[in-house]
């Protein structure tokens, strides 16, 4: 790799041995047991001081397609707001590595994909996974080939794999301590019908957090399918919870998009938020802040998760896919208080 400076250069602003820079730069950190968060602050430093930027040396054996000099990230919906979020902050992330970013949409009915998944490194020289994106037979195919990839908010339980993702249980507690802060009791999970399998880790961590408070009942699991975007207005489940024996007090729906449609049927049955039932969302969405009752919800840190994919991918990439070892990071999110919870704290 072409340097334009020496190693006791980085070492000097980082505040460490010029041994344990060449290590870090020469993929031998974790032969010597060097810290994790440590090999990022070397790597991070030597892109900003251009130490990546004339490229390997003729000599050097390219680990991946690196021609296209582009990564590639598969989503399963175009319009998902998480995509929309962290978008900005990977093409930040990938700029500083000197490659280019590109984004493809997944159609789960298209059988022509599993044939794309075979030709992804004539076009990228990594892939990052979103979501329900990272199906079995893809991760597999990525797996066989010795493909450098990530996945993003995708955490399968029988694979030892490079994930990212925001940290449901940390999240979970937070949601749970808040609503025991406010008092309520009777509290349904709003889940939608068509991710309710994926949703089912996540609704074990809320069910886990909340089953630790006193005086709290065990939370009602709503399933709903919308239509058109929409909730019906003669929503039977959504109805048994608000009324008696149950009465909900508050509602945590797992996701930014059924908040909207969930508002608007709240309305029409005459249900004023917060003050007859509140509501809490596991993500952000778009203008949440500016609903007529804004609404409080977990922010994912996305431009830490956006350079952790970066730079997991990255090493990926030099390793050729066959990096020794695997790198789950769970990130915390935080928790944005509004007033459609009960609370006068906004934000």
């Amino acid at each position: 790799m072409g340097k334009k400076f020496k190693n006791k250069d980085l070492a000097a602003k980082l505040g460490v041995s010029g041994t344990l820079v060449s290590l870090v730069l020469n993929s031998k950190a974790d032969q010597h047991g060097i810290r994790k968060d440590t090999q990022e602050r070397v790597l991070a430093l030597a892109r900003q001081m251009g130490y990546f930027n004339s490229g390997a040396e003729k000599t050097e054996v390219s680990p991946a397609e690196e021609k296209p000099g582009i990564i590639g990230m598969i989503v399963p919906s175009s319009g998902d707001h998480f995509v929309y979020g962290i978008t900005p902050y990977l093409q930040k992330s990938f700029a500083s590595i000197g490659v280019g970013f590109s984004i493809i949409t997944k159609d789960s009915n298209d059988q022509r994909f599993e044939r794309m998944a075979g030709a992804f490194r004539k076009f990228f020289s990594g892939i990052v996974l979103v979501g329900t994106a990272a199906d079995d037979t893809t991760v597999r195919a990525l797996r066989s080939s010795d493909y450098p990839f990530v996945l993003l908010e995708n955490c399968p339980s029988n694979l030892r794999l490079n994930t990212v993702c925001s940290d449901n249980a940390s999240g979970a507690m937070l949601i749970a301590n808040h609503i025991r802060d406010l008092g309520y009791k009777n509290i349904a999970i709003l889940t939608d019908g068509r991710m309710a399998a994926a949703d089912n880790p996540v609704i074990f961590e809320l069910e886990h957090a909340l089953s630790l408070l006193p005086m709290v009942n065990k939370p009602k699991i709503v399933e709903i399918n919308l239509f058109n975007g929409d909730i019906l207005y003669d929503n039977i489940a959504l109805d048994e919870i608000l009324r008696p024996p149950f009465r909900t007090e508050i509602i945590l729906t797992l996701h930014s998009g059924p908040v909207y449609p969930l508002l608007t049927f709240l309305n029409h049955k005459k249900l004023r938020v917060p003050h007859d039932v509140a509501i809490i969302s596991m993500e952000e969405g778009p203008g949440f802040d500016l609903l007529s009752s804004p609404v409080t919800c977990l922010r994912k840190p996305l431009p830490a998760m956006a350079s952790k994919v970066a730079n997991i991918l990255w090493s990926e990439i030099k390793n050729s896919g066959r990096g020794k070892f695997k790198r789950q990071v769970n990130l915390a999110p935080e928790l944005v208080v509004r007033s459609s919870c009960g609370s006068f704290v906004t934000s």
